[in-house]
This record gives C-alpha cells, sequence and structure tokens, in this order.
C-alpha cells in the first residue's frame, strides 16, 4: 500500500501560512505598513505621555508635536544644566559681589570677621573669620599667594571649586606658612619650578582663595587672616598695591543668582573659561538656548521662558538633592538623621567611572569650597561637616516650633564643634537679629556630666539658659550643620553618637 501524500501536502500548506503570519508581524512591527513600531509608536494617532498627548501622521510628529518636544527637550537640558552649573555659578556670583558690592580687584582680599559679614556666605561657620580672594589669571599673569605661618586653613580652588592645594594647617606648608604660584590654564610650564614655591596650575582662567583663621584667640585669627596676600609672580620684586576689604555691612549675597540672571552669569563665565572636556555635553546642550562660547547671550521669547522656568524647577530639584539626599552611605548614625553633608569621594569631583554630578550639587547648592582638609578623613585635623533638615520623627524643622538637641559629652573634636542655623531657601545663616551659632568655644553652660543642650526656637525658651539658645523664625524653614574641628577617633568607630534633633510639644 502506498503511503499518502496528503499529510505531507498539509504539513507544507500550514508551514507556508505560518510563514505569512510571522513575516506579516515582522513586518508591522518594523512598521512597514499601518501597523504600530515595535516601541508602541502608532503609524498614524496619539500617544498620551508625561507631555501629555503627542500626535503624528504617517509616522511624522504633528507640527504642534514638534514644538512641544523642542521645548520640552530645552527645558530638560536646562534642568540639567542648572544643576551641572551649580559649583561655577556660586562662584561667579560672589565673585562679582567681592567686585561690584565691595570694590574688590584682582588683588585684593574680602575679610569677612563677624557673623554680620557672613549673612550672606553659603553655610558660613560664624565662628572662625574668613578671607576671601577671586582674582583673574587671565589678566594677571601667574600669582603669588603668600599664606603667613599660624593656625589657619583653607585652599587655591579653580572655578568648578576642585582644590589644586590646601594651604595652611592641611597644606604643603604644614601651617608654617609659605608662597603658592598658580598658573593659569594657558600660562607656560617654568624650565624648572622656581625654589621656594609651591607651584600649581589652574584648569580655569578665574580662581578662589578661601583661608579661615583657627586661633582660639579671635583677634589672632583676624590679624592672621590681614596677612594673606596675592601679587603677579612678574611683580615678586616690587610688590603692588594690595588692600584687604570688610563689607561693612553692605548686603549682600553669595548664592546662586535666580530667574534669568542665573543664566546671564554662566553665559558670562563661560565666555571666559575653556572648555573642559567632561562639559563638552552639557555646553552642546545650551547652544540652542543661546548659551554658547564666543557669542553674545540673547534669547529670544521662547528661551527666556523656558530658561527662567528651568530655573526654579532646576533650584526645587537642587534642594530634593540636598535636603532629601539619596546617597547610598550618606546617613552618619544608623537610624539617625543626621549626614554627611559633603559627600564627595575625591576632591576633584570624580569617581573611577563617572563625574559625582548629584553628589557635587547636593553640597554646591549649600555651600562653598572643598579641600583635603575639609574632608573630613584625617584624626585631629581638618573639618568634617554633618547636617540634619529634619527632626527625630523625620518632619522638617520649622522656624515656628521648639525643639532641643543634647550634645553628649566628650565631643570628638582636638579643636571644637559649632552648631549653626541656616535659612532653607537661601542656605545662609539665618537673619533673626541674633547670633546663629553655638560652638563648644562659645560661653555655653554646660551640663554637670559635661553634655550640653542647645535650643532652637522663635523664643528663649522659659527656665533655659539663653546662652544655650538659637532664634529661629516663625514661618521659615532651617538646618543645621554640626562641625568637627580636628575630628577624634571616636567619630570615625562612631562609639560617639550624636542624638536626633527632638520637637519639644
Amino acid at each position: 500500500m502506498k503511503p499518502t501524500r496528503i499529510p505531507i501536502l498539509l504539513a507544507a500548506a500550514a508551514l507556508v501560512s505560518a510563514m505569512t503570519l510571522i513575516g506579516t508581524g515582522c513586518a508591522q512591527m518594523a512598521g512597514t505598513g499601518n501597523g504600530t513600531l515595535s516601541q508602541g509608536l502608532p503609524t498614524t494617532g496619539t500617544i498620551d505621555s508625561r507631555l501629555g498627548k503627542l500626535e503624528l501622521i504617517n509616522g511624522f510628529p504633528t507640527n504642534a508635536t514638534v514644538k512641544k518636544l523642542y521645548d520640552d527637550l530645552d527645558f530638560q537640558r536646562a534642568c540639567q544644566a542648572y544643576i551641572w552649573a551649580l559649583p561655577y555659578m556660586a562662584m561667579e556670583e560672589w565673585q562679582r559681589e567681592q567686585r561690584e558690592t565691595f570694590g574688590a580687584g584682582n588683588l585684593d582680599y574680602v575679610d569677612y570677621l563677624d557673623y554680620k559679614d557672613k549673612l550672606g556666605l553659603l553655610t558660613a561657620n560664624a565662628t572662625t573669620p574668613y578671607s576671601m580672594a577671586f582674582p583673574n589669571l587671565e589678566k594677571t599673569g601667574p600669582l603669588v599667594f603668600e599664606v603667613p605661618a599660624g593656625a589657619m586653613a583653607g585652599g587655591i580652588m579653580d572655578f568648578w571649586q576642585r582644590p589644586m592645594t590646601d594651604c595652611g594647617q592641611t597644606g604643603p606648608d604644614k601651617g608654617a606658612g609659605g608662597k603658592f604660584l598658580i598658573l593659569g590654564p594657558n600660562d607656560k610650564d617654568f624650565a624648572s619650578p622656581p625654589a621656594g614655591y609651591f607651584v600649581f596650575r589652574s584648569a580655569t582662567n578665574n580662581v578662589w582663595c578661601g583661608m579661615r583663621g583657627l586661633d582660639a584667640d579671635l583677634a589672632k585669627a583676624r590679624a592672621l587672616v590681614g596677612q594673606l596676600k596675592i601679587y603677579p609672580y612678574e611683580q615678586r620684586d616690587n610688590l603692588p598695591a594690595m588692600k584687604h576689604l570688610r563689607p561693612e555691612g553692605r548686603k549682600w549675597t553669595g548664592e546662586q543668582p535666580r530667574g534669568i540672571k542665573y543664566w546671564e552669569g554662566l553665559a558670562k563665565i563661560i565666555g571666559e573659561e575653556p572648555a573642559i572636556e567632561r562639559d563638552r555635553i552639557i555646553l552642546a546642550m545650551l547652544v540652542p538656548l543661546s548659551i554658547e562660547k564666543g557669542k553674545p547671550f540673547n534669547p529670544d521669547a521662547r528661551q527666556k521662558a523656558i530658561l527662567i522656568d528651568a530655573a526654579n524647577v532646576g533650584e526645587l530639584m537642587a534642594r530634593v538633592n540636598g535636603y532629601a539626599k539619596r546617597f547610598e552611605g550618606a546617613i552618619v548614625w544608623p537610624g539617625k538623621k543626621w549626614e554627611i553633608s559633603l559627600f564627595l569621594s575625591e576632591t576633584n569631583q570624580e569617581k573611577p567611572n563617572y563625574t559625582q554630578l548629584d553628589e557635587r550639587a547636593s553640597w554646591f547648592y549649600e555651600a562653598v569650597g572643598v579641600t583635603v582638609g575639609m574632608m573630613g578623613r584625617t584624626v585631629g585635623a581638618g573639618q568634617l561637616y554633618l547636617e540634619s533638615q529634619k527632626d527625630s520623627t523625620g518632619a522638617w524643622l520649622d522656624g515656628g516650633k521648639n525643639y532641643t538637641l543634647h550634645v553628649p559629652k566628650d565631643a570628638p573634636v582636638a579643636q571644637f564643634w559649632s552648631f549653626s542655623v541656616y535659612d532653607s531657601e537661601s542656605r545662609c545663616l539665618i537673619d533673626s537679629g541674633s547670633y546663629p551659632d553655638r560652638s563648644s568655644r562659645d560661653d555655653i553652660v554646660k551640663n554637670a556630666d559635661g553634655s550640653v543642650d542647645l535650643y532652637f526656637a522663635p523664643a528663649a525658651p522659659a527656665g533655659k539658659a539663653a546662652s544655650n539658645w538659637i532664634k529661629t523664625l516663625p514661618g521659615r524653614g532651617w538646618f543645621t550643620y554640626f562641625r568637627l574641628y580636628g575630628p577624634t577617633k571616636p567619630y570615625f568607630d562612631r562609639s560617639w553618637v550624636l542624638p536626633d534633633i527632638e520637637l519639644v510639644k
């Protein structure tokens, strides 16, 4: 009996039919026909998105969709550029204030000696005197920063706030004083390093020297920062005139500007500085927004509206990034609200495979400057910054409520500790008309065991020492930095624990 061929023919027909269906499906998934793309986009139709409805006809976005997408593309880029530029813009604004408000030139320092001088300074320490200078190396040539011997710490940074060197106690001079010679990005190298100088090169034309006096005798600390000098290397044998100025009650702010002024300042500083390889993609994103080196900043109405909106949203993103940190390891003690505020891995802001964009933005939205000494890694030297914006329940700190904080005895410091209260919006010392800081150097009342109770409230708490109280402002949020000057082993091994701030009910 011959085997029938019908089953074979039926199987072949089924295979052809299946292949036809598969081919049709593939063609539709690839967009060859009236089907949908594999990503879910229709050839003709609309999709719902975070931007609202987006419409396509024959695969092309409609004119309304083109406008909507370009507006949002530029807005998204501007928000990210805002976050990227935070360290740059803190420097640009503070430099502008020193020049325009205080009249400081390239070779002048401005001294911030008391807390009133510092009311415009991002998260200033109210205890120690500061001295700051913001010269432009392109206009001066290589500069010598002369640092006197004594109890002083700080550093010299480029305008991305990356230190070239520490100076003072944590610098190569080890507190013995020295001459720091800084070359600009385009200055020629010396055939051989000149004797008697610590020589470094800046990646930016504009630089910042920030120093603090650490002597427990405030008069001595102020006198020491007054001895800082800057002069062109070419004039080392015939020093030019230079000055130390003070704010003298003039209102100022070092916080990043808001609205369109943020972008005006950014366009200005981009025009003055060489492009760093790391930043070329961001710089490209700014070109459609009228910010490009070598060209005037002249946004049209559409660009201006987007930039103003992005400055507001970008700042709120910066607040979230700083006040609600999501960095693994930022919490100091398990179960507590205290965070490591300066959470960079290295002072150059780099990890092996990426730049620490969010960690950098978190610190530089709230603060200025970073040196090796500020990283809190050296037992018994340098500084360390712990931050809290919440009480023990996790609620934001409210200037209209009463709080207390118990500082246990034997705080882990070789020098001193301090608490400073800052406004959540300006990030500057709270301007309550009274002293916004308490430290172990102040005349505060201690408990019998050496511990200290501090109070934060709009009015002095009844029955408590007024010297232990920091005034807060109703209707304003606040946060605090707990600074450890010369942190010691009990901090590093976490055997000493700082409790959370407690709401007084």
